[in-house]
């Protein structure tokens, strides 16, 4: 979901009472006033137009009314409850992206480096893969301008390369690492998908591990393609990683809950002062009743991702591990306007079936509860404290387990954040992104020799070893970049150093797929998935 408007002019927070303070002044003193203003009849009288077209009319400096209007309704909105906003006319298509599942354009996953865009790979059946573009081609020319050098953005290049489906762009390739002769590519745009499954795999002989970003129109459909295949495979528990999906589609979400569980039961229920209580239950229709559930979630977990954990835990159905989810139990809906604009409006709220509402309380309004949110994230929860929560708070599963409304999906296996090894100088190379700008350069310099060493995936996790030379070249990458090498914390980071440069070379080698199966290797929530028991 697109972040909520942010700070306002002055201009904008004084609307909601510039007019009655103005109008109350100059009528007791006897100062100046606006004739037209005055007569208006209070029959059919809309203070917020009138004030509006009086600050157009009569501002000292110029002002445009569509900002006025645009500012006003996204700080009303926001004055709501946190997770209702408004959304420009520019910047509606963007939004709905996500959640649509695809957008319009050549189809490649790339980088800026070096003012360069790389292109780490083109999408699978995607019109770039199709003419014949490969992961480590460098985009130097658009249309013959160059555009190599040019203080490239990643909104730039989107600007470039996107377009209607059936227009066509030349692309003009440097290919290999030295190479300088360009290759030109014409591309036909296409519509391109926005997958919400990033990837999936079997972790063992027996248990599937499914990784899920979002809730798109197109997410039910995928996580059963998935599923399936996984299943095919032998697989008896599924491992659904919700961690950092901030949700989208309600019915999604339910559609998918309905595959874990049997005819009959709850899976949500949403009610609002204009909208009647409407329930969801299970059909008889799932596919997978029979095979153990474990889901991961984490503070990024929100939305119809806790409707899928709420669902699982409140049914006894299976087990969630990791860290408090996020705590949104709100329920939007989005309303176009001609203008091309829309508003997302809060219109009700949604329950777990025990009867929970998991909304964190916003009641000190949105900036505070923005700042609690994100304050979390650097707190360590080891335990529930249950002596914290009052009678009313507390909830009954149908198996007699104690489940916690009032904030968030409370897990039933806790993963604290593990703060043991991250030093200040592994974050710096982290947030720096100097690991993934480091492991795309070295990839991009020995992408042959790898190509013939590695054939999948899984080989290149179990064989390639990260050694003390490839570090060496990676403290001095940063080095030159400005992070100063730090030994002792190096030292003392060096297994998680080794895992995300590890991760990120398999991810420009092999994709999604690549990252995961290797960084899925430290990861203790998923050992806490693996060594559980239904």
């Amino acid at each position: 979901m697109t972040k909520p408007q942010g700070r306002f002019n002055p201009i904008i927070l004084a609307l909601v009472f510039i007019f009655g303070a103005f109008v109350g002044m100059r009528l007791s003193n006897g100062g100046y006033h606006n004739p037209e203003l005055m007569n208006i009849s209070p029959l059919g009288f809309n203070k917020l137009n009138e004030i509006i077209h009086y600050i157009e009319q009569e501002y000292v400096d110029t002002v445009k009314k569509e900002m006025l209007v645009d500012q006003t309704v996204g700080f009303l909105l926001q004055e709501l409850d946190p997770h209702s906003y408004y959304i420009p006319p520019k910047d509606l298509s963007s939004v709905n992206e996500p959640l649509h599942g695809n957008f319009e354009g050549v189809g490649i996953e790339f980088s800026i480096q070096e003012d360069t865009i790389l292109v780490i790979s083109p999408i699978t059946g995607g019109p770039s893969e199709q003419v014949g573009i490969r992961a480590g081609d460098r985009i130097v020319e658009v249309n013959d301008t160059i555009v190599a050098g040019t203080e490239l953005t990643n909104k730039r290049v989107m600007q470039l390369l996107r377009g209607a489906k059936g227009t066509k762009v030349k692309v003009g390739i440097l290919r290999g690492h030295t190479s300088t002769q360009i290759q030109h590519f014409t591309i036909t745009r296409d519509k391109i998908p926005i997958n919400s499954v990033d990837v999936s795999f079997m972790l063992n002989d027996t248990t599937g591990y499914l990784k899920l970003s979002r809730f798109s129109r197109t997410t039910y459909e995928e996580f059963m393609q998935h599923s399936l295949t996984l299943k095919e495979k032998g697989m008896r528990k599924l491992v659904l990683d919700l961690r950092n999906n901030g949700g989208g589609y309600l019915d999604q979400a339910v559609k998918l809950a309905d595959e874990f569980l049997v005819s009959g039961e709850l899976i949500v229920y949403t009610k609002g002062k204009a909208r009647p209580k409407r329930t969801y239950y299970a059909t008889s229709s799932g596919a997978f009743h029979q095979t153990d559930i474990c889901v991961l979630i984490d503070e990024g977990t929100a939305s119809a991702s806790e409707i899928i954990s709420g669902a699982v835990q409140d049914n006894d159905r299976g087990t969630i591990i990791g860290r408090r989810s996020y705590g949104k139990g709100l329920v939007q809906e989005q309303t176009n306007w001609p203008d091309g604009s829309a508003i997302r409006l809060t219109i009700a709220r949604y329950y777990t079936p025990t009867g929970r509402s998991i909304q964190m309380p916003y009641e000190e309004g949105s900036e505070a509860y923005h700042e609690a949110q994100y304050e979390r994230l650097g707190s360590i929860e080891t335990e529930i404290d249950s002596s914290a929560f009052p009678d009313s708070l507390k909830y009954f599963t149908p198996s007699g387990d104690v489940v916690y409304g009032g904030g968030g999906i409370y897990p039933d296996v806790i993963v604290p954040f593990d703060t043991t090894d991250r030093t200040d100088y592994f974050i710096a190379l982290l947030y720096n992104g100097l690991i993934r700008e480091y492991a795309l350069d070295y990839v991009d310099q020995h992408r042959a020799e790898f190509k013939d060493m590695y054939t999948d995936a899984a080989e290149f996790e179990k064989l390639f070893v990260v050694d003390y030379s490839l570090l060496k070249g990676l403290y001095g990458f940063a080095s030159e970049a400005g992070v100063k090498y730090k030994r002792t914390q190096a030292n003392v980071s060096t297994r998680l150093i080794s895992n995300y440069l590890k991760a990120n070379i398999a991810r420009y080698l092999f994709g999604s797929k690549g990252f995961y199966r290797v960084f899925n290797k430290n990861d203790k929530a998923i050992k806490k998935a693996l060594n559980t028991s239904e």
